[in-house]
């Protein structure tokens, strides 16, 4: 799978862009579209905007991070970072959305075929752990970004709230409350995530967050124990 920040600190960005709300603003004040060559101009700069800005993220964090420091590093002006985004919090939500979206991707690929909901939930948390391990970079501006309660629900609780409900229709879960739950197990991901960058966790770290993750939604400790040491699937040579 292609790393969310790669060695020049830049960011993977669909293709086809995202739009922005500025862009919007502009076809209502001139009751016109922008050209196709402005559109992929604005489209440009937001991503130069938001590369920029992952890159500092995962660097020194979101609070040490300054507005100019953005622009001086996408190569724009200042006073054009709010022609895209009305606020740091507001580029902070669009770095989180269009990283999480490639990374939910590629865990939706590798679990596609799994057929055990269990399974999907110990793969799905493996496969973070190691992502800290092989893409550490990516895997600091996931941590450096969970400043909030909104920021890391935003990042992982999607994903973890589809696969415990699955879970628990499946009977494979026996929670008393699913978003304590999901609460509980993104976490203790985030903590673990940490100790592998810090380097402290244990090699096997992976397999045994998953163990915990799965005994913590209401497997046994021997089926935990047992889902957790499943191998890994293999990530799809097609994509």
């Amino acid at each position: 799978m292609q790393s969310f920040l790669s060695n020049d600190t830049s960011i993977d960005i669909p293709a086809n862009g995202v739009s922005s709300a500025a862009d919007k603003q502009l076809a209502t004040r001139t009751g016109t579209e922008p050209s196709d060559r402005q559109a992929r101009r604005r489209r440009q700069t937001r991503t130069r905007l938001v590369r920029a800005a992952a890159a500092l993220f995962a660097r020194q964090g979101v609070d040490n991070t300054r507005i100019n420091e953005i622009t001086d590093g996408a190569d724009v002006g200042f006073g054009s970072f709010y022609n895209y985004f009305k606020s740091k919090e507001e580029i902070v939500e669009a770095v989180l959305a269009e990283t999480l979206a490639a990374q939910g991707a590629a865990v939706a690929s590798l679990t596609g075929g799994l057929e055990d909901p269990a399974e999907v939930v110990a793969v799905a948390h493996r496969h973070f752990v190691e992502l800290a391990r092989g893409d550490p970079d990516w895997a600091w501006l996931l941590i450096r970004l969970d400043v909030s309660q909104k920021v890391a629900l935003g990042a992982l609780g999607p994903f973890a709230e589809q696969d415990i409900a699955a879970g628990i229709k499946a009977r494979r879960f026996r929670v008393a409350n699913r978003r304590i739950a999901m609460l509980d197990a993104g976490g203790a991901l985030l903590s673990v995530m940490r100790d592998v960058l810090d380097g402290r966790a244990p090699k096997d770290a992976g397999r045994l967050h998953a163990e915990g993750v799965l005994r913590l939604l209401g497997l046994t400790p021997e089926d935990a124990a047992e889902v957790a040491r499943r191998p890994m699937p293999a990530i799809p040579t097609d994509r």
